[in-house]
This record gives structure tokens, C-alpha cells and sequence, in this order.
């Protein structure tokens, strides 16, 4: 007995179906070469060709990608960081919003945390914490710069684009860092020093800030 043919027996691609398939494959491959090329000139020993393209490698590279040998090396964390933001509108200026207490409520209790939750806020205060001096004045050329925006964007996306019904103007962030005790079998028992309050100046908000939040 002959077999009955299945519905998607035979079936065939027209010609600029198969041409639309191969060149979105094609894209696709060269796009992911492209940014593993990238990830790569980014970790690897200075060379010519990365000291002249640094500028294009660090925007396509930070923040997004960037990579942290502490995912092999943890360093547990000595220091519990409390990030708050407050934007000021034509209303005036709002109340302080804890950021990090947000996450914190987001977390406990979640057998299944984000990531995002965990570390996207934290680890965004690190990145501007290391490019920018005690006066914030940026100590990395285009990196301080990305770690301005990225943290400006962070806060705008979990406050909202309005204030009092009016839109957001500026936005300032400031947090308060507490040295984490040491645990009651360390010899080292000296008192924790007490919370420092790092208040950052206010950043204009344009309407390039919400592109894509």
C-alpha cells in the first residue's frame, strides 16, 4: 500500500525566498562575528588595530557586554550600597525613591531572583564609581561618559517620564555605602565605619534619554 503524502510533503522554496533566507543568514553570521571579533579585541593585550578603533569597540562593547573575570573569581562584597534617585519636573522637585530597596523587595522571597534585580543597578553604581573621582569629574574619557548615561537611563526607566503631570526635566541619584561588619569569628572585630553619603549633581534629561526605554 502506498504511503499517503504528509501536507508539507515536497514542498519548495520559490527563488526570492530562499535569496531573502540566505541573506538574513548571511547578516546574521556576519553580526555575530562581528561582536564575538569585538568581545575579543576588547579583552585581549593592546594592539594596533584596537588602539585605533577603541572609540567604536567601547561603544559597541560597554556596557552591555562587558566583561567581569569575577563570574570565575567572586569577590564576596564588602559593602551594602543604597542607590536613590529623584527628578525634578516644572511640578518641582520629587521625593527621594530608594532604588535598591526595590530590588530588595524584588528579590526576597523569589526562588527565582533577576538578574537584573541583583546586580543591574549595583553593578551600574560600581561602573560609575570607577570612572569618575571624588569631585565626579570623569577619569575615563568615553567610559565615564557611558557610565553617566547608562545610570541616568536606569533611574528614568523605574521613575517614569512625568512628575506631578508634567515632564521630567533632570534627575540626580545619590547613595549611601555602608562597609559590611566583619563576621564574629574574624580577628579583625574593629568597628564598621559608619554609612557615607555620595550625592551626585543634577543631569538634564533631553528626549535622546528615553530613546528605546
Amino acid at each position: 500500500m502506498e504511503r499517503e503524502s504528509a501536507p508539507g510533503d515536497g514542498r519548495t522554496w520559490s527563488l526570492p525566498a530562499l535569496l531573502v533566507l540566505s541573506v538574513a543568514g548571511a547578516v546574521l553570521v556576519a553580526a555575530s562575528a562581528v561582536l564575538v571579533g569585538a568581545l575579543l579585541l576588547a579583552d585581549a593585550p593592546p594592539n594596533s588595530f584596537s588602539q585605533r578603533h577603541q572609540t567604536e569597540l567601547d561603544g559597541l562593547v560597554y556596557p552591555e557586554f562587558e566583561q567581569n573575570w569575577r563570574l570565575f573569581a567572586p569577590d564576596p562584597l564588602q559593602e551594602n550600597v543604597a542607590v536613590q534617585a529623584r527628578v525634578r519636573s516644572a511640578a518641582g522637585d520629587g521625593g527621594w525613591v530608594d532604588l535598591t530597596a526595590r530590588d530588595v523587595a524584588a528579590i526576597r522571597g523569589n526562588p527565582f531572583p533577576s538578574h537584573a534585580d541583583q546586580n543591574l543597578l549595583r553593578r551600574a553604581w560600581d561602573f560609575y564609581d570607577s570612572t569618575h573621582d571624588g569631585q565626579e569629574a570623569p577619569t575615563a574619557g568615553v567610559r565615564s561618559q557611558l557610565a553617566d548615561e547608562y545610570l541616568k537611563r536606569i533611574a528614568l526607566q523605574r521613575l517614569g517620564r512625568e512628575a506631578g503631570g508634567t515632564p521630567v526635566t533632570a534627575v540626580e541619584l545619590r547613595a549611601s555605602t555602608t562597609a559590611v561588619a566583619p563576621p564574629s569569628w574574624s580577628p579583625n572585630r574593629s568597628a564598621a565605619a559608619g554609612p557615607q553619603l555620595r550625592q551626585l549633581p543634577w543631569w538634564p534629561v533631553a528626549a535622546a534619554d528615553w530613546a528605546d526605554l
